[in-house]
């Protein structure tokens, strides 16, 4: 047997005996995103965990996705395999940051995209994805909306919606999606002229400028499957790919960029994983006023969207 089914089988035990369940996201490594539960999107993620009877929920992600599942289930034990799992962008939004802007803009609202900290969350007026921004955006109550912390995402609901977006902070960015360019989108099309362009909305404007499909992660995957298309020019992290595949192994998934790579996202491996559920670490835990405050947010966006809870 070798190393690697020796630890899938060593989980499966131990997921059994903690009644816990593994969550993954889509840019985890294929061998995590294979042993996992459920794979998708943060949002989905969270909602997963908030259906399951578990006890103890493995969360392979990074913080802020983590902090999430914290908020969505505080009766749950939420762990995550390595405490180093940090997202860049989440983190230009602090608490501190978010005070200034209240204090700056009094009568704005602010929304907030859920790759953002919990922290910054407990001082939003509503939470959004990248597929449903522009939606919460248009149903909060003012017309000047602060916008964080992804300045991209705040440009790409600047352009559906009649509202003025304020970006928070104004350098908010994805260090991955910073990576993908037009001019190399333009060769790769070159190569596959029949392929499918699908961008993240937290790529670059240019990068948009020559996509067919702009989504998340979780919409993408769906889009791969009712499209007609054979090629897809993929512009996220790397990691969807193996979930693509899976859903269309008759299809070639081609990356916008080969190195586009979320080292946070890929500190999370099998022996981690195991790790953290024979010992039990390491928990996520946020304090009981910023789980009150941070859910009353993300409440906002399941009213809208009334997601299945």
């Amino acid at each position: 047997m070798s190393l690697q089914s020796s630890l899938i089988d060593k989980i499966q035990k131990l997921k059994r005996e903690k009644r816990a369940i593994i969550l993954a996201h889509n840019y985890q490594r294929p061998e995590v995103q294979d042993i996992a539960d459920f794979v998708g999107d943060s949002l989905e993620l969270s909602l997963y965990a908030m259906q399951t009877d578990a006890r103890t929920i493995v969360f392979c992600g990074v913080n802020f996705m983590a902090e999430t599942a914290v908020i969505l289930n505080p009766d749950k034990k939420v762990l995550i395999p390595d405490i180093n799992a940090l997202c860049p962008m989440a983190s230009m939004l602090p608490a501190d940051l978010m005070k200034l802007y209240r204090r700056k803009y009094p009568k704005a609202k602010i929304v907030l995209y859920i790759n953002s900290l919990a922290e910054a969350k407990a001082y939003s007026d509503a939470i959004c994805t990248s597929a449903n921004a522009t939606e919460v955006v248009d149903q909060i109550d003012s017309e000047v909306v602060l916008f964080g912390p992804d300045i991209n995402l705040a440009r790409y609901v600047q352009m559906k919606s009649s509202k003025k977006i304020i970006p928070i902070p104004q350098y908010g960015f994805c260090p991955v999606h910073k990576l993908f360019s037009k001019r190399e989108v333009l060769r790769l099309k070159q190569i596959y002229p029949d392929a499918e362009v699908m961008a993240h909305p937290e790529c670059d404007p240019e990068v948009w400028e020559v996509a067919d499909f702009i989504g998340s992660t979780s919409k993408m995957y769906a889009r791969t499957l009712t499209s007609r298309a054979n090629k897809f020019i993929v512009a996220t992290e790397i990691g969807i790919l193996h979930r693509l595949k899976k859903g269309r192994n008759d299809a070639t998934f081609i990356p916008a960029y080969e190195e586009a790579i979320c080292v946070n996202m890929r500190l999370h491996t099998l022996e981690k994983v195991y790790l953290c559920l024979k010992d039990e670490k390491y928990e996520v835990k946020i304090p009981e006023k910023i789980v009150a405050k941070g859910r009353e947010p993300i409440e906002f966006m399941f009213k809208i969207q009334k997601y299945k809870k």
